[in-house]
């Protein structure tokens, strides 16, 4: 009947020190708050430029590019012959910010706070979907030499196009706020709280 008493009380103590650490230990963490990584400048900038080119927003446009060229003779100028080309030009247009050209001068940390410089955002690529971009139209002339580069040269023009026009509606504005956005998602991950940006 003793000994059964002893053990009794030996678990009974284990059991108050077990909760006694899980309750310590909990209580800690209600008050001690995680601070970043490090607040040395080189590591969150290693940080950041792992991410290198940030490629953050996408269009997809279409464009109806008409290439010509006009008879290369007099007779064929004379009844407006030439060679053309319709194009429906389907075309993908990506901007981003580049982080890798991002350097020391360009971080600065006070306590949890953050303040990134960030370099402009800019078009990273433009080309055109082979699959959905078709011609709908090539025709050549009479008195006119078929121009084996004119499809060639209106899928270039097409390119072109849709880049300026991304550029009109917005595509660079639209990649810096979707890098801003980006950046303070992973920096309120590394423990700061406040994020701020500059423009160089």
């Amino acid at each position: 009947m003793q000994r059964a008493r002893v053990i009794f009380l030996i678990l009974f103590g284990l059991l108050l020190l077990a909760f006694g650490l899980v309750v310590g230990f909990g209580v800690r963490g209600w008050f001690v708050r995680p601070g970043p990584i490090s607040v040395n400048t080189a590591t969150v900038l290693r940080q950041v430029q792992t991410l290198s080119q940030l490629v953050t927003v996408k269009y997809v446009m279409e464009k109806v590019v008409v290439r010509t060229v006009p008879a290369g003779n007099p007779i064929g100028r004379a009844v407006g012959s030439e060679d053309r080309v319709l194009l429906l030009a389907h075309g993908i247009v990506k901007a981003g910010v580049d982080l890798g050209t991002l350097t020391a001068k360009d971080v600065h940390i006070r306590g949890k706070s953050v303040l990134i410089t960030l370099p402009a955002s800019q078009v990273t690529d433009a080309y055109l979907d082979d699959q959905q971009t078709k011609v709908l139209d090539r025709s050549t002339g009479l008195f006119t030499t078929f121009d084996k580069n004119l499809e060639q040269d209106a899928r270039a023009e097409a390119v072109a196009a849709i880049q300026r026009a991304a550029r009109s509606s917005g595509i660079l504005k639209d990649a810096d706020e979707r890098a801003r956005l980006q950046l303070t998602v992973l920096f309120h991950q590394m423990g700061f709280e406040e994020v701020e940006f500059d423009s160089p």
